[in-house]
């Protein structure tokens, strides 16, 4: 067997990931890739101030390299990880609103993160995953993800104060997102983001542009701004500070990234265990590779993952296209210019929904996986892990800081290992 598939035609209705469509076909379902994967992934640089050309380029960029590693036989599209955004604004002090002033700071952080998740990625194509999973169980690995939803509330609340017509447009797209994704059609709920931001961006242009009760758009920079350019790429740097507090996120990104293979295996019929460590690699090496440049940390994506499910089509093929037509766009300014136009309130409104979905689908790893809370292990572990991070408790050693999320982290696998240890003796 070669180091990559030999991709044979489709046949079927369901295409397997070692099987090709027509060009024809392969391009529209890339574009429907891309655009289940922009929402969140423009989202998260605009909420972390960073530049969103940036990381639709990089997520490009990503993707291709996990494409390469992986052999070609792990259909997923890299794209801008929720999982940094509490400690990145942290790392930061950064609040909210236009661009993040100390991005260099916060890149050094995520190159390391990257550097440790890569590490793991080593370690597991050597040895296997199975101490991952003992290591971070679904008790575990919901406790550090709902505190990271719950450490960003006080963000998203106080992004809600001001003017009546500012809060309104802001929790009118929380509805409008809320709405679509209980009762759209399967397709509309993958891109609910999209279409949230969409209608919150024509509320800003009828009560701003139109009827002046709140600040226009101003679209001055974007017919300014020309269709091709190079991005405006920032150099890391190096803080010990802030490299504390992001580096733990790798845990997360690990937990998330083997949930994720495993349910591709689930749903295409095919053991991809054997690439959890490559899997892992790759991210790894595609975080670093951002954040040396201004991008965020990459993650694989849940909504590439629902479009696979829906479509039935699995070609791994697909995601090189994707990610070069991804690349292409982080190209042009004039499409960074028109990300940056997205209204504050509607930015907030998206916040809100973000964080809470953060730590609310958190809790579906409990219930999938039946997380048994009569268990004092279980309910213990994960009651002091969300007080941590909720309460952002912050521990000075030396000249260190570690945040909510970094305490969290360390006291959800700590925690768990030291109640564990009379059972095991």
């Amino acid at each position: 067997m070669g180091y990559f598939p030999q991709w044979r035609p489709a046949t079927g209705s369901t295409v397997l990931p070692d099987e090709k469509l027509p060009l024809a076909a392969a391009i529209p379902m890339s574009l429907q890739h891309l655009l289940a994967m922009s929402g969140s992934t423009i989202l998260a640089p605009l909420i972390m101030g960073f530049d969103p050309n940036v990381a639709v380029f990089f997520s490009g960029i990503g993707t291709l390299l996990f494409f390469v590693i992986t052999g070609g036989r792990v259909p997923s599209y890299l794209g801008s990880s929720f999982a940094f955004i509490a400690v990145i604004m942290a790392a930061t002090g950064f609040a909210g609103g236009g661009a993040n002033p100390n991005i260099a700071t916060a890149l050094g952080g995520i190159i390391v993160a990257g550097a440790l998740y890569a590490l793991i990625g080593l370690v597991v194509m050597a040895v296997g995953s199975g101490w991952v999973e003992k290591l971070m169980p679904p008790a575990v690995t919901g406790a550090i993800g709902m505190s990271i939803g719950l450490n960003l509330a006080p963000v998203a609340v106080k992004g809600l104060a001001g003017t009546g017509a500012h809060m309104s447009i802001a929790l009118l797209t929380v509805l409008c997102m809320a709405v679509v994704s209980v009762y759209g059609h399967h397709a509309t709920r993958r891109i609910a983001v999209l279409i949230a931001m969409l209608f919150g961006y024509g509320l800003v242009l009828v009560m701003g542009n139109l009827l002046g009760l709140v600040p226009g758009i101003d679209f001055a920079k974007v017919a300014a701004a020309p269709w091709f350019g190079i991005p405006n790429f920032t150099a890391p740097r190096f803080e010990m500070g802030s490299i504390a507090l992001i580096a733990p996120v790798a845990i997360v990104l690990v937990a998330e990234n083997l949930g994720h293979i495993k349910a591709l295996g689930s749903i295409t019929g095919q053991n991809m265990d054997r690439y959890v460590g490559r899997g892992f690699l790759a991210d790894g090496l595609a975080t670093m590779i951002a954040g040396s440049g201004g991008g965020t940390g990459v993650t694989t994506y849940a909504e590439n993952i629902g479009v696979m499910a829906m479509t039935r089509v699995y070609s791994t093929l697909i995601f090189p296209i994707a990610a070069v037509i991804a690349i292409f766009l982080g190209l042009s300014p004039k499409f960074g210019a028109i990300l940056q136009t997205i209204p504050a309130p509607v930015l907030v409104g998206l916040a809100v929904s973000v964080f809470g979905l953060i730590a609310s689908a958190m809790a579906r790893i409990w219930v999938d996986n039946k997380v048994d809370f009569s268990d004092a292990r279980n309910l213990f572990t994960v009651g002091v892990a969300l007080i941590f991070g909720a309460g952002d408790f912050t521990v000075n050693i030396g000249g260190f800081a570690l945040g909510g999320i970094g305490t969290s982290t360390v006291a959800a696998l700590v925690l768990y290992q030291l109640l564990g240890l009379s059972r095991r003796a």
